[in-house]
């Protein structure tokens, strides 16, 4: 893959992942703009709580296919390197982050995350679900089951032993999680963070 064609296509990812399904899914379903209620987050677990579950479902779905797909597709079509797949998945996240669309105001990641480690590593995908949904079944904190499962991402990753820039990847994706949620975090430890509800 040349140069300018992977330059274009980078582009590309960060468009797409910059969509923001949340806030669009909210204004067509509740009429509401979604970052003036509830936490403000344009994700799929405030838009559940404020434009309810239907809405919240389609959001995490939006929001997981914005990763999946436009790596699935460099994965498939284009035989990348490592390297360049990495740097993809990294561009991807940072789309999610930080969008163009909303003035680089976006989401806290997790499920294009999910989508993008779906790429690069199904099996690790498996084990931080079971870490996700055995600390929300415990603790009923969405978000300390969202950070603890983006930190088991890289480590199961490491463990399955793939090449360092799928490894370099993922370590930068689940930090830039962490970093999303760290109001979260903050309300975890006054314990003052909401807790799941379904």
């Amino acid at each position: 893959m040349s140069d300018i064609l992977f330059s274009i296509i980078l582009v590309l990812v960060y468009l797409v992942a910059s969509i923001p399904t949340g806030l669009v899914l909210a204004r067509l379903m509740g009429g509401t703009d979604i970052r003036e209620k509830g936490s403000g987050n344009i994700g799929a677990t405030n838009v559940y709580r404020v434009a309810g579950k239907l809405a919240g479902v389609l959001t995490l779905i939006g929001d997981t296919l914005k990763g999946l797909l436009p790596l699935l597709a460099i994965k498939l079509w284009l035989a990348p390197t490592s390297t360049q797949l990495g740097i993809a998945s990294a561009i991807a996240i940072v789309g999610h982050c930080y969008p163009i669309y909303l003035k680089f105001k976006g989401g806290k990641g997790v499920a294009t995350a999910l989508g993008i480690f779906l790429v690069l590593s199904p099996q690790a995908v498996a084990g931080a679900l079971i870490v996700f949904a055995l600390t929300v079944a415990i603790s009923r904190y969405i978000s300390l089951g969202s950070v603890l499962a983006a930190l088991s991402a890289p480590l199961l990753i490491l463990m399955l032993n793939h090449p360092p820039p799928i490894f370099l990847a993922t370590l930068f994706i689940a930090t830039l999680v962490v970093w999303r949620h760290r109001g979260n975090l903050r309300r975890l430890l006054d314990g003052t963070e909401s807790r799941f509800k379904a």
